[in-house]
């Protein structure tokens, strides 16, 4: 069933440690190549959960965000930040994941209108995986560099991004 940017805008709620089964399935399916641990995800939304959304359906998740206030240079894949900086220099989007079937209808473009609220000020960077670029740079996000290393735990094609 398509719905509108509008709907799905409404649908997005924050992220409960309940959800986290939900989302680690939602990540395999959508980032197989891409593993994080349970303790990833559980640490950004203890850490920071208004940074952490659920896209809820009538039939279970169909979308998740995960963000937060960040310092220094991105966070390898897989890692645990262990604390949140108390002065930041910008706000790290870790990931925007949906459904295939969700896609295209402006779920992407609703979360990151709150996540945009979140940051304030901020600029915000992220990391763009599985071909994800096109998408950010019709959001306002621009190629910026970064450690290859650091790039290179995304798998092939990751983009360093910004915005602001």
């Amino acid at each position: 069933m398509q719905r509108t940017e509008t709907e799905l805008g409404q649908l997005w709620r924050a992220m409960t440690a309940a959800d986290l089964p939900a989302v680690l399935a939602l990540s395999a399916l959508v980032h197989p190549g891409l593993p994080e641990d349970e303790a990833v995800f559980a640490e950004r939304q203890r850490l920071y959960p208004a940074g952490c959304l659920a896209l809820a359906g009538g039939s279970g998740l169909l979308g998740y965000a995960l963000s937060h206030p960040w310092a220094g240079p991105s966070p390898r894949l897989n890692s645990l930040l262990g604390a949140l900086p108390p002065l930041p220099r910008c706000y790290y989007l870790h990931d925007l994941a949906l459904l295939p079937a969700v896609r295209g209808q402006g779920a992407g473009q609703a979360a990151l209108r709150l996540l945009l609220a979140q940051a304030g000020a901020l600029p915000c960077r992220l990391i763009a995986v599985g071909g994800s670029a096109p998408f950010w740079r019709r959001q306002g996000f621009a190629a910026v560099p970064g450690d290859a290393a650091m790039l290179a735990s995304y798998g092939p094609g990751a983009v360093y991004m910004q915005r602001g």
